[in-house]
This record gives C-alpha cells, structure tokens and sequence, in this order.
C-alpha cells in the first residue's frame, strides 16, 4: 500500500481507488463459498466427516456445513430445498428421492454394514450371523430392545428386518405389539440409543461405524453380525436444479466429483478407529 501512495499519491482520486479494491477485497471473504450437505447421524457421530471435509477444503477451496440428522429427516430436509447435496443411506428411499425428480443421479459412495449389539453374556442367547432369527428370539423372550424410531436410516433397515421374522402379515410392516415386551422406541440417534442400551442391558441394532467410535459401551459386545441382510450402502445426490434453482449446484457437484473419485475414495479408507476402517468405499467399483 505505501508503494501505491508513493507512485499515486493521497489524493482523492487515489483513495477513491484504495477504497474500491478493499471493497472487492471484502466482497470477496463475504462469498467464501460454503455448501449445506443434509447427511445423517452415522457419518457425522463416527467421526468421519472430521476426518473427509478438510481433505475436501482443502482440494476445493469450499466448506460444507453439515445437518446431521436421521436420513428421513435429511430426505425430508432435501425435500425442501434446504439442503446443496444429500448424503445418506437408504438407498430405496434415494432412488424415490431420485425418481421423484428431487435430483438427477443418485451415486454409491461407501458401504459397512449394521451389528446387532447387546449385553456380552448374551441372556436372550441370540448370538450368531442370523439376523432375523435373533429378532424373532428377542421378541419371542421379550428382550429390551432400543429401536432408534426416527425414520432414519438404521430404523428403515431395522423395520425391514423385522417385517421378514414371520411375526406379522407377509410383505407389511411389523406392529409394535408384536416385538416383544421390552422394545421400545427413543425417537433419537444412534449415540443416545447406544448409550440407552448399554444403561438398560438392551439389545440394539448400530451401523458398525458409530458402534466403533462408541465409548460409553459398559458391558456390550456384537453378537450378530456377517448376514448379508445387513450390508449398509451410502449414497450422495446433487439437489435438483430444476426444481431448486437457487442452490449451490456447481459446489455441490464439486463434493460429489471429490468424494467418488480417486483421491475421496483414498480418503474414506483411510479413516479407521484403532486400526479397524468404519467404511468401504465403493464408487469406484
């Protein structure tokens, strides 16, 4: 700046100039650009977005401000046009978001898988690789078990699961009333429903990731995992242009094109808690 005055001068002419160059300076940091990603608990509860989203800063210049909710609600949130990109897992209710014209591709990204967790011995003696059969057991013995209940993706799966144990009706959902006496909903996320699960002695169904970077885990062991039926797959979606004109489509697809491509999907494996990776990623496959 002192060379500027001293080739130019104090005039007003030159602090006209001055003053229009820290204007565009300013307007410049004020455009900083930042993306809104609806995502939900498990990505963000296990530690993984920690890890992703500076590696992202880093290569784009953009930052992302993270919802972390259930994945219905994230959906729901997309839905709205509150949201640039949505990043979930649920992949029937992706491809309808999909259908829907909510976006225009859905892609894979990564995968792990859910683990029905519970007390170490094991009293209900459900303990195995077969997922429906332990559901049946719990709520043929009236276990306590801790459902999340918030329309996310863990609680899709889980309802999934249990409409196939043969309780109820073929092909509808499984009431309530018929999963045993100790079931209860908490209608809250996958930490809370881990830590009301290890305060009771209940049985709960976690993806495997947030189980990882679960602390609070008392006497709590995995005691079903392997079933095929509990392969957990995740996708993310750039929002609609037509239908949301205003959002942030270029940067939006920006963490899209990161995330599925060599160096994001480098990113996801590397990110693993006492040795052991949380997620796959299987984009490139």
């Amino acid at each position: 700046m002192k060379e500027f005055y001293k080739r130019f001068g104090t005039g007003p002419s030159a602090q006209a100039i001055v003053a229009v160059v820290l204007l565009g300076a300013s307007i410049l940091v004020a455009r900083a650009e930042t993306i809104t990603m609806a995502s939900t608990t498990s990505t963000e509860q296990s530690g993984l977005f920690a890890h992703m989203l500076p590696a992202f800063k880093q290569a784009s210049g953009i930052d992302i401000k993270v919802v972390a909710v259930g994945t219905g609600q994230a959906i729901d949130m997309a839905r709205r046009g509150d949201a640039d990109v949505l990043f979930v897992h649920d992949t029937v209710a992706e491809e309808k978001f999909v259908a829907e014209g909510y976006s225009a591709k859905r892609y894979p990204v990564m995968y792990n898988d859910f683990v029905l967790v519970g007390p170490k011995g094991d009293p209900a003696g459900v303990k195995g690789n077969d997922i429906v059969a332990a559901l049946k057991k719990l709520s043929t013995v009236n276990a306590p078990f801790v459902s999340r209940g918030d329309k996310s993706g863990t609680d899709a799966a889980e309802r999934r699961l249990w409409s196939q144990t043969g309780l109820g009706d073929a092909g509808q959902p499984l009431p309530n009333d018929k999963k045993g006496s100790g079931y209860r909903e908490c209608g809250c996320g996958m930490g809370p429903a881990l830590n009301m699960a290890a305060s009771s002695g209940g049985y709960v169904l976690s993806d495997r990731g947030t189980w990882l970077s679960f602390k609070n885990r008392a006497d709590m062991a995995v005691l079903v995992e392997g079933d095929k039926r509990l392969f957990n797959q995740y996708g993310v979606m750039v929002l609609s242009a037509d239908k949301f004109p205003k959002l942030d489509h270029a940067g939006a697809q920006k963490f899209v094109d990161w995330v599925i491509s060599p160096a994001g999907q480098a990113n996801i494996a590397a990110y693993k808690i006492n040795g052991e990776q949380l997620f796959f990623p299987n984009a490139l496959n």
